[in-house]
């Protein structure tokens, strides 16, 4: 089993869309958050305890993480998705975007 952590910036649309549509996929435990302190689910250490890869749409939110969260980052692996903020929850543009870049990327990925 795989936990992949989503993050975005407010955890309203782009990481709650990959949570549920890799929620569905087998061998994956998802979770999603946002790095902004107004974010639905806020991210913490203890999620990213939880995660063996964590997903980030922009370059902006790793950077944000690993500037706020460094000291919990040891051994992480943190991707950048590159998906800007102009979709929709659930938007099928969106969606396919994701199927197309996620799953490649957990292939092979070992659960620790």
């Amino acid at each position: 089993m795989v936990r992949a952590l989503f993050v975005c910036s407010q955890n309203r649309l782009r990481s709650p869309t990959a949570e549920q549509v890799f929620s569905q996929y087998e061998g994956i435990e998802c979770e999603s958050a946002g790095v902004h302190e107004s974010a639905n689910v806020p991210l913490d250490p203890e999620l990213i305890a939880w995660a063996d890869i964590i997903f980030v749409m922009e370059k902006a939110h790793r950077n944000k993480i690993a500037k706020k969260f460094k000291r919990y980052l040891d051994g992480k692996r943190v991707v950048v998705l590159g998906i800007p903020d102009e979709y929709e929850y659930m938007d099928p543009f969106l969606i396919r975007l994701l199927e197309a870049k996620v799953p490649p990327l957990l292939h092979g990925h070992a659960a620790r």
